[in-house]
């Protein structure tokens, strides 16, 4: 097993090689690196490889165990169906920088230290602006910069906790860290951020709906997925995350239930799911660890699902709101299939990937008899069933009629959904070899009876509970809206902060130019720009005064001498004058 490389050192490789390779073969190339990729995974044995000694620090590009190998199968397999997806694009830079991402993220969840880890993150944040502002729309220049800002942000209170860490234990090591001191907190709230939590959140919600149709796949599958990776690493167990968590599954299902953009309503989604991983970590038993990895591998397949079908919607309409969508089945029958079989595994619907994931981390939170936890569990289950599994086929799909009568996807898209859904199916069917991947051994059986029943009665009652209120006329309608969410406030608080301090600052500025520029400084630049040939003035024309000059000759020495003095030229005997006098000084004082 000596054989392998760095699995980031192929997909940067091949990045960087990518603009170089002629048209025609850059199909090929893309879709070749992450299958290199993955059977170079294959040769990594369990343990740490790629080791660098740098400074004092000891450095680990290749750690390797069971939770760092399943998401990096999974990181290769989405890599693939979105370069799959994205055959049609020809702009170099979302492909270059797609590449990349994927390749940063294996990075990081192969890094056996902080530092390397730090770098790796970093290298996210930046592809993923990138793919947002290739979209070349006002609106991604804007997402594009706020995420910025918020990563930029969230990067630096890393770095400030790994420092301080370092600095208290000194260690770089990357594995369990646990809230026990300032260095951990700040490395928490970095992960958080990643991760949308509750109030740090809107930067997703607000970004990914504006990246190209392409690069919102990518942006669904790395940044948060890493982020629970880096706390299933640090901080399993750590009791803060439950709570955490399960807000993160109940608040954006609200949003989402009136959100009129449906890759919006994804984005809301996403959060969603991510919170019933952030919740299995925080339980730390077996059970939860597993069933919130798990669900990570499921969620990027079934997630990146949806958004490709809604990519396709976009592709060949080139509208996204519920509002201007519906009777697309007719044309696009295979893109609503597709479609459907994501909302179902999304939904936990038994047979689709999603049931045998989330039940885990439901199953984990009621053996710790967690009451409460469970309800907003079970409540977000039903949620997640309006939102994503009904209202984004439905109001795509279904509805009401556009009168629009577009193309099917065209055939490499269906490929890659077509995967994407085989998958969705093939792991709710037959989730062993998945369950095998697991970072613990796994004696859970999700196809029980009670599991079965109660949750096809949770799914069937929340289907009804939708049908009765949209023919009741109670359920949100699908309007032309602005939501405000958390970002409202660092929005105009931004604002108002840039006006406070542009009048202040800039106010200041003023007022400091007026005393000092121009009133003091002003005033001694006018007094000492002459001040020599004044002084040589008020000499000389006294020693003229006293030789007899008058009238025009001493008018004609005053512009003479001022002249020169302004010249820089002195005259000999004024020079000579100064030197004695300036001698006669030294003489007098010393």
């Amino acid at each position: 097993m000596t054989d392998a490389v760095p699995p980031v050192l192929i997909f940067v490789v091949g990045a960087l090689l990518l603009p170089v390779i002629p048209g025609r073969f850059k199909s090929a190339w893309m879709l070749l690196i992450p299958v290199v990729g993955f059977l170079n995974l294959l040769c990594l044995g369990v343990g740490t490889h790629f080791e660098i000694n740098f400074l004092d620090y000891h450095l680990v590009l290749g750690r390797v165990d069971k939770l760092s190998l399943l998401f990096a199968y999974v990181f290769h397999l989405i890599s693939f169906i979105a370069i799959l997806y994205a055959l049609h694009v020809k702009d170099t830079l979302q492909q270059v920088m797609g590449l990349l991402y994927a390749g940063s993220a294996l990075g990081a969840i192969f890094s056996g230290d902080l530092f390397s880890f730090f770098i790796f993150w970093e290298m996210l944040t930046v592809c993923s602006i990138f793919l947002i502002w290739a979209r070349r729309t006002e609106a991604a220049l804007g997402a594009g910069f706020r995420y910025l800002l918020v990563h930029a942000a969230g990067g630096l209170c890393l770095l400030a906790g790994i420092v301080i860490h370092v600095n208290q234990t000194g260690s770089i090591q990357f594995d369990y860290l646990g809230l026990n001191g300032p260095g951990s907190y700040f490395i928490f709230l970095g992960f958080g951020l990643n991760c949308a939590w509750p109030l740090l959140h809107p930067w997703l919600t607000d970004s990914y709906p504006e990246a190209t149709i392409t690069g919102t796949i990518f942006l669904s599958a790395f940044t948060t997925k890493v982020a629970v990776y880096a706390l299933a690493r640090g901080f399993p167990g750590t009791e803060v995350l439950i709570w955490i968590g399960a807000i993160m599954t109940g608040f954006p299902i609200f949003y989402a239930v009136i959100e009129n953009d449906l890759r919006r309503v994804l984005a809301y989604s996403l959060v969603n799911q991510v919170g019933f991983m952030v919740c299995g970590i925080g339980i730390g038993t077996a059970l939860a660890i597993n069933g919130a990895v798990c669900h990570a591998f499921n969620d990027i397949l079934f997630k990146g699902l949806l958004f490709m079908s809604m990519g396709a919607v976009m592709y060949r309409t080139g509208k996204i709101n519920g509002t201007d969508l519906g009777g697309l089945y007719r044309t696009m029958p295979l893109t609503c299939i597709f479609c459907m079989v994501g909302a179902a595994s999304i939904s936990a619907f038994p047979l689709f990937s999603g049931f045998v994931s989330k039940s885990m981390v439901m199953d984990a939170a009621a053996s710790g008899h967690m009451r409460i936890v469970w309800f907003i569990l079970l409540f977000a289950s039903a949620g997640v069933f309006h939102h994503a599994g009904i209202k984004i086929p439905y109001f795509a799909f279904f509805s009401h009629d556009s009168g629009m009568r577009p193309k099917e996807a065209p055939i490499h898209m269906l490929l890659a959904m077509g995967i994407a859904a085989f998958l969705c199916i093939f792991i709710g069917v037959y989730p062993a070899p998945l369950y095998a991947l697991l970072p613990y051994p796994v004696d859970y059986v999700p196809y029980t009876a009670p599991h079965v029943v109660g949750q096809t009665q949770l799914l069937f009652f929340s289907a009804l509970a939708f049908t009765l209120l949209l023919r009741a006329g109670i359920y949100p309608a699908e309007i032309r809206c602005i939501n405000l969410d958390a970002d409202w406030f660092y929005r105009k608080g931004g604002k108002v902060f840039f006006l406070i301090f542009d009048r202040f600052l800039n106010g200041l500025n003023r007022f400091c130019d007026r005393v000092f520029l121009k009133g003091i400084v002003g005033t001694l630049c006018t007094v000492f720009k002459d001040i020599a040939a004044r002084l040589a003035l008020v000499v000389m024309v006294n020693v003229w005064l006293l030789m007899g000059l008058r009238g025009e000759r001493l008018k004609t020495k005053k512009l003479d001498l001022y002249s020169d003095m302004m010249g820089g030229t002195v005259p000999i005997g004024i020079g000579a004058g100064v030197s004695t006098l300036f001698l006669v000084l030294i003489f007098i004082f010393t």
